[in-house]
């Protein structure tokens, strides 16, 4: 059970960090949903985003950050 614990912790560490990379990322003026290759659709009535480039970056650094707790937890 206290592994459970721990990995919730963990998770809820990890969830602060982000918001808080989003907030300051937002007040610092980077590009995060507005990379080149994010596709955005403007109809009429409508806005649609698609940011494909922006979820592939978070995906890679977040597999990293992820290989590297585990690499360091063991």
């Amino acid at each position: 059970m206290t592994e459970l614990g721990k990995i919730l912790i963990f998770f809820g560490v990890l969830l602060v960090v982000l918001g808080l990379v989003l907030v300051l990322g937002g007040r610092a003026h980077l590009p995060i949903g507005r990379l080149p290759g994010d596709i955005v659709y403007r109809g009429k009535n409508t806005t649609v985003y698609f940011p494909i480039v922006t979820s592939i970056l978070i995906g890679i650094v977040l597999s990293v950050i992820l290989y590297l707790v585990g690499r360091f937890s063991r």
